[in-house]
């Protein structure tokens, strides 16, 4: 007795090449925001409110829209 079997399961990778530029951008700006709180005094203007800036930006909207984008 033959058994048939034989059914393959294709499978498509759901990134493509703009995911991963958005991702690469988003790592980008995480690490900008880093630098600057780094590079930045204590209690200034860039430590206090443009570096957290650019980490929410980068970890709450542009990575996420990264891997949730879809065309």
């Amino acid at each position: 007795m033959k058994d048939n079997n034989n059914k393959t399961v294709k499978f498509s990778w759901p990134y493509k090449r703009k995911n991963y530029i958005l991702f690469g951008f988003g790592v980008f700006v995480i690490i900008v925001g880093y630098l600057t709180m780094y590079l930045g005094d204590v209690n200034s203007f860039q430590s206090l409110i443009v570096s957290p800036l650019l980490l929410l930006l980068g970890y709450l909207v542009i990575i996420p829209v990264a891997l949730l984008f879809r065309k």
